[in-house]
């Protein structure tokens, strides 16, 4: 058994590892390191294993490519046992948890060969909790993840060609079609017959984010609510309905118009009563002791001043 041994091990017996998640090097990033380790060396050793006369990459697949650029005859290495497909995996992406994380593309897609190989080992699909157990992800980075193994492939397609960019000139980003995509989910759990052609609707929703007419990818988060108005305030299934086939169709209509101009000033009226009642409960909880604190007293004396103007002026 090998005890995670450290040596210089000759560069061109090194072979990329077929389950590595990464898929993209982008290339100023590896020229950023080339020119570090030109200068500096290579500081942390990449991880190894055996395998019939050669070495597979556990990590450090952008130094070893480097170093072949560079025409370094030897890497640093630690040497560890063979491992099997899910050990392989999982040790990727515990490593890469604890350090830089990869592009969520990335992670997508080799979950779902992990959570495959899980089923397998276990006899039972595994729980997002064991999942992020086993890989170090936290469960909301997994539930990102599942939007975008879900998506069809000519979005796939479209997401690879934007992370093969620096990423301050990405456009069609992760976070765009994350966003998107969680905000049908919500649709179709409400209105399932507005999406019976979800391509055209994704199509004309990135048209809308290419050219402007959607500026930024949080305003999703008002789709969600529109589908859920007749349900959270004062408003008809007809009348949403309506307003999210407005945004989906092929036009300049934003979503930002439409989200004011029908639900937001009731999900505003929502939060201001929402705050409101749970200032009233804080008030009524004060107590003797509790006045004895400036801050506190002060703060309540410029609240029924507030108060007062308000209710003085109905």
């Amino acid at each position: 058994m090998i005890q995670n041994k450290l040596d210089d091990i000759p560069v061109d017996l090194i072979e990329p590892n077929p389950d590595n998640p990464r898929i993209v090097f982008r290339q100023s990033e590896m020229d950023q390191l080339l020119v570090s380790i030109k200068k500096y060396g290579i500081q942390v050793p990449i991880t190894l294993f055996r395998n019939k006369g050669k070495y597979i990459l556990i990590d450090g697949e952008r130094r070893w490519r480097t170093a072949k650029k560079l025409n370094l005859k030897t890497i640093p290495a630690i040497i560890q046992d063979k491992p099997d497909q899910l050990e392989n995996l999982l040790m990727m992406f515990n490593i890469h948890s604890l350090r830089e994380q990869w592009d969520l593309f990335t992670i997508a897609n080799k979950l779902t060969t992990v959570i495959e190989l899980l089923h397998s080992k276990n006899s039972s699909s595994p729980t997002e909790t064991q999942i992020s157990e086993y890989t170090g992800l936290s469960r909301s980075t997994i539930r990102r993840c599942k939007l975008l193994i879900e998506l069809p492939n000519k979005y796939k397609d479209m997401i690879l060609v934007e992370l093969e960019k620096p990423k301050p000139k990405q456009k069609l980003t992760e976070d765009f079609f994350i966003e998107m995509e969680s905000s049908l989910k919500t649709v179709k759990n409400n209105f399932p017959n507005l999406l019976t052609h979800s391509d055209n609707v994704r199509d004309n929703l990135i048209r809308k984010y290419q050219d402007g007419t959607i500026n930024n990818v949080v305003h999703f988060r008002q789709i969600a609510k529109l589908a859920t108005a007749p349900k959270n305030v004062s408003y008809s299934k007809k009348e949403a309905a309506s307003a999210l086939k407005d945004i989906f169709s092929k036009n300049k209509v934003s979503i930002e118009d439409v989200y004011k101009s029908t639900v937001g000033a009731l999900y505003d009226e929502k939060k201001t009563l929402s705050t409101l009642k749970n200032a009233l409960i804080h008030v009524e909880n004060i107590t003797q002791e509790d006045l004895f604190d400036n801050e506190i007293v002060s703060t309540l004396k410029k609240l029924h001043s507030a108060i007062s103007k308000i209710i003085d002026g109905l």
